[in-house]
């Protein structure tokens, strides 16, 4: 089967190796039934669909994936392009690029999730995509439960690039300023080996904090392994059960001594890490080590970011952090299930990192994704309807647990043909039209190519939207594409 040109190839492209339907979903299609017995497709057409990356839904309609608030690859794309060099395309992941911007999903009115799903028709015929938006309910920051957070910060010799250690020092003292009497700190310094610089300390001696941060300097290499080890411990050691436990990495993941694997790393930590301590990533750096943070992020519970300036740092440590300190959702994982009487294939945008068996969204003991407060995350599909199909199009579900009792708990809605906007462009909400040219411009700049959209177009929709949002990072964003057509 072959994917019609148009937007429904160049979402394709930004998902191209990952799958969107995976083995364990096309067994669990005789669990679920089919509703349409169509033949079995040949080997040709098989191998056609694989090729393009789309899943016929005669044999995969279920769609499974951990959820994922990650937003570092456009951070650090972002500032790749801005300085004129185009992203590696192993780099560019266009969930994170999607879930970096700002979503209008209404919030729960508990401590689960919304669930959202919309869609739009696309120019080529029988072509449309999907959203699917995950919400959770936002906090006060002053009505949070206390927190431990130990900090681990990258004191090698490339930490002393302007815009690495002084920016994570500055954003530093700025947090010690917006977090609560309850809450407790410890300083881990690491170069050559890892430096205890403040055990866990309560804000009340700020400080005592700030005295440990202003002993922060650059000196040796980088043995992140030592560093994140002796962080977990610290975390460990003073791990509260009525508190968040929480290790912030801030470094430029560039490690050349000890273990540089993030595998080896986590096995490491991995006994201090089941304890219910989340990590959080922060990059910083020209250079940037993106893989070893990305799957540190993603496999230890937590999520990354990336940080170029002060006001990002600011952002992220005087407004975002305490506000998301502690959880609403553990091990989440979101599961689509698609009518094959109406979708004739389908294709989820990014994720590739995140993908799972149809069995393991209920497996409670298999990994998801941690999610705070006021987080959203969408996920895009790049749909293929069949002519003329009406009824149910899909139906997504997510399931978490709960923080603290590991309780389960689902949320589903689903969507009709019939409720897919008439024309991306002219009839579907802003919002799902920038989701849309953010995650084509990410395929474009992992493949270079774009079929029926250029970057040109990219960069029309993209100022159009800018004004109608009033949004200044879809201006960004209009900027950036520009950027790309001068540098590309």
């Amino acid at each position: 089967m072959v994917v019609g040109v148009g937007l429904v190839t160049v979402l394709t492209l930004a998902a191209c190796g990952g799958p969107g339907g995976s083995a364990a979903g096309e067994r669990a299609v005789e669990q679920a039934g089919r509703a349409d017995r169509r033949p079995a497709p040949s080997a040709t057409q098989t191998a056609n669909a694989e090729e393009d990356g789309d899943k016929d839904t005669t044999t995969a309609q279920i769609s499974t994936f951990a959820l994922d608030v990650d937003t570092a690859s456009y951070g650090y794309a972002r500032r790749t392009l801005q300085e004129g060099r185009w992203p590696a395309p192993a780099e560019v992941r266009p969930e994170e690029w999607v879930n970096a911007f700002r979503q209008d999903y209404a919030q729960p009115s508990g401590d689960g999730f919304a669930v959202h799903v919309d869609g739009a028709k696309l120019p080529s015929r029988d072509e449309a995509v999907m959203r699917v938006g995950l919400q959770t309910r936002g906090t006060d920051a002053a009505q949070r439960r206390p927190a431990n957070l130990t900090f681990v910060v990258d004191v090698s010799g490339s930490m002393a690039e302007t815009g690495r250690l002084d920016l994570v020092k500055s954003a530093l003292n700025k947090l010690l300023d917006q977090l609560a009497p309850g809450d407790q700190v410890s300083i881990v310094a690491f170069s050559d080996e890892a430096t205890v610089l403040a055990s866990m300390t309560p804000l009340t001696a700020r400080e005592e904090l700030r005295s440990a941060v202003d002993e922060l300097a650059v000196d040796g290499g980088t043995n992140l392994e030592s560093g994140l080890v002796a962080g977990y411990e610290e975390a460990s050691k003073a791990f509260r059960t009525a508190a968040t436990n929480r290790v912030i990495l801030l470094s430029d993941g560039l490690a050349n001594q000890g273990s540089t694997e993030w595998r080896t790393i986590l096995d490491r930590v991995k006994e201090h890490a089941g304890k219910q301590v989340t990590l959080l990533t922060v990059g910083v750096g020209r250079d940037y080590g993106d893989e070893l943070m990305e799957q540190l992020a993603d496999n230890g519970d937590g999520m990354a970011v990336y940080v170029s300036s002060q006001e990002e740092a600011d952002k992220i440590f005087t407004t975002q952090l305490p506000a998301t300190i502690e959880l609403r959702a553990r091990d989440a994982k979101a599961q689509v299930v698609f009518n094959p009487s109406v979708v004739d294939s389908y294709q989820l945008v990014g994720y590739e990192n995140r993908a799972l068996d149809a069995e393991e969204f209920r497996d409670d003991t298999r990994d998801g994704g941690e999610i705070g407060p006021g987080h959203s995350v969408t996920a895009l599909y790049a749909l293929r309807l069949k002519p003329g199909a009406e009824g149910q199009l899909a139906q997504a579900t997510v399931r978490w647990q709960d923080p603290d009792t590991r309780a389960a708990s689902e949320e589903s809605a689903s969507l009709g043909a019939d409720d897919l906007a008439g024309s991306v462009w002219d009839e579907a909400p802003v919002r799902l039209q920038v989701d849309v040219v953010v995650a084509a411009f990410a395929g474009y700049l992992r493949d270079k190519k774009a079929f029926g959209l250029d970057l040109s177009t990219l960069g029309e929709h993209a100022s159009r939207l800018a004004a109608d949002s009033e949004d200044p990072m879809v201006a960004e964003l209009a900027t950036l594409i520009e950027k790309a057509r001068s540098v590309g």
